[in-house]
């Protein structure tokens, strides 16, 4: 099954501030997202937040937030960016 992999817009504007080696890292995780769901174990620190939320690490310093409503197909990424500010 495919998932469809949804970026919030703020997300997508703030895109242009990472550095390259993030976003590479980030859309190598969308595409995870896209064929494996929301279950992303192979990824650094990966844990769920609670209800239908998960984060990983894309590196040291950034980290990835994303929510799929149980029995849904639609994934989406709701922040990257650093540790530090993360909504969790």
């Amino acid at each position: 099954m495919k998932y469809k992999v949804r970026i919030k817009k703020k997300i997508a504007k703030g895109l242009k501030k990472l550095p390259n080696e993030v976003k590479q890292l980030l859309f190598l995780l969308i595409t995870d997202l896209q064929t494996k769901g929301p279950i992303q174990k192979s990824w650094h620190n990966f844990s769920p937040l609670g209800q239908e939320k998960y984060h990983c690490h894309l590196n040291y310093r950034y980290v990835a937030c994303w929510s799929c409503a149980k029995d849904e197909i639609q994934i989406e990424v709701y922040y990257v960016g650093s540790r530090e500010k993360a909504p969790y």
